[in-house]
């Protein structure tokens, strides 16, 4: 699930066959400067995501024909092994590393520390674009669990739903009729998932989430899906499956009737 920066420069040195994807937010932008060597450039919003409705969210999930198109054309093939990592967030890379897993590709390792940690074991940059290639992977959508705003609200209520926006975002300012959280969710930051710019260790996370760990179904959202991906991933190095909801806030609030908490409580749980 995670590779570091070492163990990849070996795989590649070596040859072993490895599809390298580098993520971007909304665009490519410093791609051409410099990447990892051989690494394809793709967007989120533009390769990962599906198209918006009113009743979405901001980052749906991808068409199955149209994510299977951007893998086939990146090289990917059932059964490849296919690293992501961004240049500067790692919530990006780790959403798309999500993606990936629940179209159905089995090894996708997302790079602990992205594009920093590369350079920062001495390893150089390519700036030659790989020519577009022919794979032949069939995507699978739903090999992992992902929630309705159904499921969400049940989820909060029955286990542990987890909120990975920032502190200020779950508060939420009570004067604002949609504002902060899910009514019954738990805040933990996404970016409490890293320490300068890298997954926790497995101590680290465990004492992050032990709160959690009893045994109960476990849940996650932010704003559009992005960040709420990372506590999938930290959870995962557990080997704690966390079912994501890909609508998260920004799909919640496009329903007048679901209500929302404000402040540092869970609140009440909807019913």
């Amino acid at each position: 699930m995670v590779i570091s920066a070492e163990r990849l420069a070996a795989r590649l040195r070596h040859g072993v066959p490895t599809v390298v994807l580098e993520v971007g937010r909304d665009s490519d932008a410093g791609y051409l400067d410099g990447h990892l060597p051989g690494a394809h450039s793709i967007v989120l919003e533009l390769d990962l995501v599906g198209r918006r409705t009113e009743t979405s969210g901001n980052a749906p999930l991808p068409d199955a024909g149209e994510l299977q198109g951007v893998l086939r054309r990146c090289g990917v093939d059932d059964g490849s092994t296919v690293v992501v990592y961004s240049r500067d967030n790692p919530a990006v890379a780790i959403r798309a590393w999500w993606t990936l897993r629940w179209a159905g590709l089995a090894d996708v390792r997302f790079l602990d520390g992205g594009l920093r940690a590369w350079q920062r074991v001495g390893e150089e940059l390519d700036t030659d674009v790989p020519k577009s290639a022919e794979g032949s992977v069939v995507v699978r959508p739903g090999s992992l669990p992902v929630l309705s705003p159904d499921d969400a609200a049940r989820l909060a209520s029955t286990g542990h739903l987890l909120d990975a926006r920032g502190t200020a975002a779950y508060l939420g300012d009570p004067q604002l009729p949609r504002a902060g959280h899910i009514p019954g969710a738990h805040s933990v930051p996404g970016s409490a998932n890293f320490a300068d710019g890298e997954l926790l260790d497995t101590e680290a996370l465990k004492e992050l989430y032990g709160t959690y760990l009893d045994g109960r179904e476990i849940g996650a959202y932010c704003g559009s899906g992005v960040s709420a991906s990372t506590t999938v991933l930290a959870l995962a190095q557990l080997g704690i499956e966390v079912a994501l909801y890909p609508g998260s806030w920004s799909q919640w609030i496009t329903d007048p009737a679901r209500p929302s908490a404000t402040g540092d409580r869970p609140g009440a749980h909807p019913g």
